[in-house]
């Protein structure tokens, strides 16, 4: 009782945590509009409740619009990208299956290795990290094997690459597979047209260019893609994920699966409607602004961007480390005497490059011009 009644004492209880004020400049999370927040703040009800369910349908409207999809099974699996990820993989994929998946960076690597625990026979088409997955690899890869998944990350969030993915879906359509796409940082902040593109399933995060904190995962799949999830001869390796399971809990039925996290639907839905009020392509063009003004700044620097010409990404940006430059302390000093969170390269490019995020509420000409001053003043000393 002794211990417990000390562990109870108030002098060692910690104050409420109040968080730093930072710009999240980061490969994410990116930063939260004040209506997201306060969205986060309201009430709770029971996730079953009439109510969440009519909000329930409103965050699957508006996801199919931001999708660009008409897709019947699109909603938020409850869990980060990295969950939506494991969701189209475990659904999709059985022991012995041959699955092709683009690698340029760490998250087709992850890619990889999901479906590898899955079971699958993975060929990998692998680029330089910076480059994109060309669509002459995929088709050489397909003439190697009869996959029965093709799988892509569209914008590379370790490099700042953005994949062209048309012609890739085409391929792996003429090949009779599936097409996986990982949106999680082009969703909300360029183009992502699942329809147009025949994609047959994509899942994305919140905590990118939607502006919301982490802990959903946005995902769609195609008619085709739930064919082959409903016609498995073995379960879906997990419950949690399971796709029949789900549909049942975000379909008509509202059969009880899980407990949805109520507050980060809240949050969604409002990120979600300041989307759309926005508009899609005000988003895009405001994104793209942003990058050109970076990249206008840098080069008045003599810095530049190590991604490939032609494919950066607006929302990520790879910024390369002058020669003789200490990276780490440069961004140990953007954070502690400017607030400013900006991230270290991965993989081979660590030491490399300083990941510049302008997605989602971050992509501002304010916020590019305060980081464009603060990366100035240091690199002078």
């Amino acid at each position: 009782m002794l211990q417990i009644t000390q562990i109870m004492n108030a002098s060692a209880i910690p104050a409420a945590f109040q968080p730093p004020p930072r710009l999240l400049m980061g490969p994410g999370p990116s930063d939260v509009a004040p209506a997201v927040l306060k969205a986060l703040a309201l009430p709770l009800v029971g996730h079953l409740d009439p109510t969440f369910v009519k909000l329930m349908e409103e965050i699957k409207t508006m996801l199919r619009t931001v999708f660009q999809t008409e897709n019947g099974m699109t909603f938020p699996v409850s869990g980060t990208g990295s969950a939506g990820m494991e969701f189209c993989c475990v659904n999709l994929i059985e022991p012995g299956d041959e699955v092709i998946v683009g690698v340029n960076g760490v998250f087709g690597g992850r890619m990889v290795d999901v479906a590898e625990r899955c079971g699958a026979r993975v060929i990998k088409v692998e680029a330089p990290w910076g480059k994109i997955i060309e669509p002459s690899q995929i088709a050489a890869a397909i003439k190697t094997c009869k996959p029965k998944l093709v799988a892509i990350v569209h914008a590379e969030t370790s490099t700042g690459a953005l994949t062209p993915v048309a012609e890739i879906s085409k391929l792996a359509r003429e090949a009779g597979a599936l097409f996986l796409l990982d949106t999680v940082t082009s969703l909300g902040g360029c183009a992502v047209e699942i329809d147009t593109w025949q994609v047959d399933a994509v899942y994305s995060g919140t905590q990118k260019c939607l502006s919301c904190p982490p802990g959903l995962s946005p995902v769609s799949l195609s008619e085709r893609a739930l064919k082959v999830a409903r016609e498995r001869k073995k379960k879906v390796q997990s419950w949690y994920l399971d796709v029949n399971l789900l549909a049942s809990y975000w379909g008509q039925e509202r059969v009880y699966h899980h407990t949805a996290p109520i507050s980060m639907n809240y949050a969604l839905h409002e990120a979600l409607r300041l989307v759309l009020i926005e508009g899609l392509g005000n988003r895009f063009k405001r994104h793209e602004q942003c990058h050109l003004a970076l990249k206008k700044g840098l080069d008045e620097m003599g810095l530049g961007i190590a991604s490939q010409e032609g494919h950066q990404l607006w929302q990520l940006n790879a910024v390369t480390v002058p020669e003789g430059v200490d990276e780490a302390d440069v961004r140990k000093r953007l954070l502690s005497e400017h607030n400013i969170e900006v991230g270290a390269g991965l993989g081979p490019l660590k030491g490399k490059i300083w990941r510049v995020g302008l997605m989602g509420e971050t992509a501002r000409p304010a916020n590019v011009e305060k980081f464009l001053v603060a990366l100035r003043t240091i690199l002078k000393r």
